[in-house]
């Protein structure tokens, strides 16, 4: 089985693949690499509707110099953070936003995102953010802003009265609510299109059943959301209890 990084053909029959979708298993079967690989590649680049071979090869060296110009003239390596390998963590950082980009969110809001979450600190200023993503202020800004406005990142007032983001236990409980709204306005919606066309309309009675499935939807979404927030509570009370 073949190591190293992939090479732009590799990349280009990975995109192929996807457009006919293929499987990550089978399309690194294809390149005869580990799945992990393919998985990695895809999710770290957009994602599987949005990877691009050309996009994603000139990422990857884009990424690579960074390391490079990043890297002291010692051969010496540098230490771990609180016990976590630097390069596997900048890894899986990318790996993380893909994910975050392919749910939907943009891709400078995914990276804001992700950088809080695996922030050991657990919350990071503007600046902090700035150096650790190597953007803009301004980016950070706009990027935060977004993340603010949907509720999926809290603020506190640090030291020297510089804010700090933080991504609290309830984001994805927020998160996942808010889905559940959106997809209830639509059944609405949809249910005053019935009323509009006529029930005897074929696309009245279209959009019921699209009426019917979102209305299961939303309400599995609120039901879901509401028992697992209870789960992970009595988890943090029993942890915090030092009892099982």
């Amino acid at each position: 089985m073949p190591g190293g990084r992939l090479t732009q053909q590799e990349r280009r029959r990975i995109a192929l693949g996807l457009a006919d979708g293929l499987a990550y298993a089978e399309i690194a079967r294809r390149l005869d690499r580990p799945a992990s690989t393919v998985t990695r590649e895809v999710m770290r680049n957009g994602g599987p509707t949005a990877y691009r071979a050309d996009l994603a090869h000139r990422a990857t060296e884009r990424r690579a110099r960074r390391r490079r110009q990043g890297t002291p003239q010692r051969t010496q390596a540098r230490p771990p953070v609180h016990g976590r390998e630097r390069e596997a963590v900048r890894e899986y950082e990318e790996t993380f936003t893909g994910v975050l980009v392919a749910t939907g969110l943009p891709a400078m809001m995914a990276r804001v995102m992700a950088g809080l979450t695996l922030a050991e600190t657990g919350s990071l200023t503007a600046a902090e953010l700035a150096r650790h993503l190597q953007v803009s202020p301004a980016s950070v800004s706009k990027a935060v802003a977004f993340l603010d406005s949907h509720g999926l990142i809290g603020r506190e007032r640090g030291e020297r009265r510089h804010e700090r983001y933080t991504v609290d236990d309830e984001v994805w409980f927020r998160t996942i609510t808010a889905t559940a709204r959106s997809t209830a306005q639509l059944v609405e919606t949809a249910r005053q299109g019935v009323g509009v066309l006529g029930a005897r309309s074929r696309a009245a009675a279209r959009l019921e059943d699209i009426a019917r499935v979102l209305d299961f939807v939303s309400e599995s979404l609120n039901r879901t959301a509401m028992e697992a927030r209870e789960i992970l509570r009595t988890h943090a009370e029993t942890t915090s209890d030092g009892t099982t």
